[in-house]
């Protein structure tokens, strides 16, 4: 077991903390199998909405508040049955506004595992308004259940009535239905295809830009953020956010990354190279190395 996750298991019933500490490896970035959640369910007597609540200690550790020194875990429940923890993340030095909030880092981490919808999101603190709308770009948001502790489920629609979404743009798909923007780029670079891949999945329904960041670290690792568009711009979540919170779920330092890729339509209405640039000299004195595909 990880030593940073001794404390979240002083915080847990213990029946529970005895049977997730050995899944709570070096390595481990707060994805729980279906078959995880039911050992952990057969084991600590706990169900649905108790086990997610209790594991949210788990969660919150993941947290990267250097700033506010406030720590905030999620747990996104997948219709698959996985659970996908996120944590809010902070830069120093940086606008407040690129920070990641922990019900989005939840989010992306399921979207960029694959996870095809979205049932529930069980979060610590009460979802802020940046939140609420951010969910509203699920593909299932109107079923989408809260979990809060010491109150009852709730839909997404009892903290944010009157909802403005994609429909409102005319937009039918959503944020985890799958995307293909077909764009190439002629370029042999193992870590450039890899950030192509991403970009081509990304989600950028009203600016047309998708984008992507593929990162490298000193061991060979990469970490990947897709660009994660919303009808109210501005919860729209950045790829270079979404890649280096995927590293401070890891634990990982940021001062191990070797290189830094960006890659985004030749086409856009925007581009993410000053956004993404100024984010990552924040944690990296590594250069973004830019990339222009061809939609």
């Amino acid at each position: 077991m990880s030593t940073r996750f001794a404390d979240a298991l002083t915080q847990m019933p213990d029946a529970l903390a005895e049977a997730v500490a050995p899944m709570l490896t070096e390595h481990f970035a707060g994805h729980l199998s279906a078959e995880q959640l039911k050992q952990l369910s057969e084991k600590s007597g706990l169900e649905g909405s108790e086990l997610y609540l209790a594991l949210l200690p788990i969660a919150a550790t993941l947290s990267y508040a250097p700033i506010s020194n406030f720590f905030v875990g999620a747990i996104a429940h997948g219709a698959s049955g996985d659970a996908y923890m996120g944590a809010n993340m902070e830069l120093v030095g940086e606008a407040l506004f690129h920070s990641v909030h922990a019900e989005q880092s939840a989010i992306s981490h399921a979207w960029l595992a694959g996870e095809p919808k979205l049932v529930g999101i069980t979060v610590n603190y009460s979802p802020c308004g940046h939140c609420r709308q951010f969910m509203t770009e699920l593909n299932n948001n109107e079923g989408l259940t809260i979990r809060l502790p010491q109150q009852p489920p709730q839909p997404l629609t009892h903290y944010l009535p009157y909802a403005f979404g994609p429909k409102d743009l005319g937009m039918e798909d959503g944020l985890l239905d799958g995307n293909d923007h077909e764009m190439v780029l002629e370029n042999d670079d193992p870590l450039v295809q890899r950030a192509l891949r991403e970009a081509n999945a990304s989600y950028a329904p009203y600016s047309k830009t998708p984008a992507a960041i593929a990162l490298e670290t000193d061991s060979g690792r990469v970490f990947v953020g897709r660009y994660a568009e919303n009808a109210a711009f501005n919860p729209s979540l950045p790829a270079m956010q979404i890649a280096l919170n995927g590293m401070a779920r890891m634990g990982l330092p940021f001062d191990s990354i070797r290189r830094a890729v960006l890659v985004e339509s030749d086409r856009g209405q925007i581009s993410f190279v000053h956004s993404a640039s100024d984010a990552l000299a924040t944690v990296s004195q590594v250069p973004l190395e830019v990339f222009k595909a061809q939609a």
